[in-house]
C-alpha cells in the first residue's frame, strides 16, 4: 500500500487524476471502476481538463460503477448514473455504451445483481478501481456488517449513510433506503485500487482503515490485504495518523 499525504483537496484531486490518466495512457482500452460522491468530483474535473487539452483519450475505455440507489431511474437527478453523466461522461469521449451502472429500476434484486456481476466478469474486472471512504468505513455501499459481502448485492443503507446523503435530497424521506453495490470480493479483484480521502471528518475512520484490525465492521479495512493500493489523502484526513 502506498499512502500519499497531500496538502489539500485540490492537490488530492490532481494526484488521483494523475494515477487514473496514467492507467488510461498505458492501457487505452482499460476498465475503470468509478465512484460517486463529493470526494471524486475534483478528480473528474481534472480528467476533463486534461481531455480538453488533448492529453487524454477515453474512446476505448470501459467503465463499471460501484453502486446505484435502488428505485431511481437514470434520469433522476439523484441517481448515480445522472451524477456520472453530468460530472464526467458527457464531458469526455467515452462511449456511453461502454459505461456500466447498476439498474436502479430493476425491482428483482437477485436478477439485477446477477446481471451486473456478469457484466463485470465479461470485462475481466476493473484494471483500476476508484474508491471514496464513508464515515462508517463503507466502500461502495458495503456497510459495516458481521461478514464481507462477496459479489454485487442489494443493501439496506444504515442511518448514518442516509444522514450523510440527505443533503442531496429535498427531504430525508426522499433518500432511498436500499442500493445495489459491488461486493467486497469484486472490489478486491481490481488489479489496482485508488482510495481518495479528504477532510478532518474522515481522519478517525481513515486511521482505523489503514492501521486498525481487518474487520467487516470497518469494510474498507480489507484494503490492507490488496497488493496494489494507492491512498491519496489530504492533511486534514491524515491528521490522526
Amino acid at each position: 500500500m502506498k499512502v500519499y499525504k497531500v496538502k489539500d483537496y485540490q492537490e488530492m484531486s490532481r494526484k488521483a487524476a494523475n494515477v487514473i490518466s496514467a492507467q488510461v495512457i498505458m492501457k487505452p482500452d482499460c476498465v475503470l471502476g468509478l465512484a460517486t460522491g463529493s470526494t471524486p468530483i475534483g478528480t473528474y474535473k481534472q480528467l476533463i481538463d486534461w481531455y480538453n487539452k488533448g492529453d487524454l483519450d477515453f474512446s476505448e475505455v470501459k467503465s463499471v460503477n460501484l453502486d446505484e440507489y435502488k428505485g431511481l431511474s437514470k434520469d433522476n437527478d439523484q441517481s448515480y448514473y445522472y451524477f456520472m453523466y453530468n460530472n464526467l461522461f458527457k464531458h469526455i469521449n467515452i462511449k456511453l455504451e461502454n459505461t456500466n451502472v447498476p439498474d436502479g429500476t430493476e425491482p428483482d434484486s437477485d436478477k439485477e445483481c446477477s446481471r451486473y456481476d456478469d457484466v463485470i466478469n465479461s470485462l475481466g474486472g476493473a484494471d483500476l478501481q476508484l474508491l471514496g471512504l464513508g464515515h462508517n468505513g463503507h466502500i461502495g455501499f458495503n456497510e459495516p456488517d458481521d461478514s464481507f459481502a462477496k459479489t454485487t448485492h442489494c443493501v439496506d443503507l444504515q442511518e448514518s449513510t442516509i444522514e450523510a446523503n440527505k443533503r442531496f435530497f429535498a427531504d430525508i424521506n426522499d433518500v432511498p433506503r436500499q442500493a445495489y453495490t459491488m461486493g467486497i470480493k469484486t472490489i478486491m479483484q481490481a488489479k489496482k485500487i485508488l482510495l481518495v480521502v479528504s477532510g478532518e471528518d474522515k481522519a478517525e475512520i481513515l486511521r482505523e482503515v489503514l492501521t486498525g484490525p481487518i474487520t467487516p465492521k470497518v469494510p474498507a479495512s480489507i484494503l490492507q490485504l490488496h497488493n496494489d493500493v494507492i491512498v491519496v489523502a489530504d492533511e486534514a484526513a491524515m491528521s490522526k495518523m
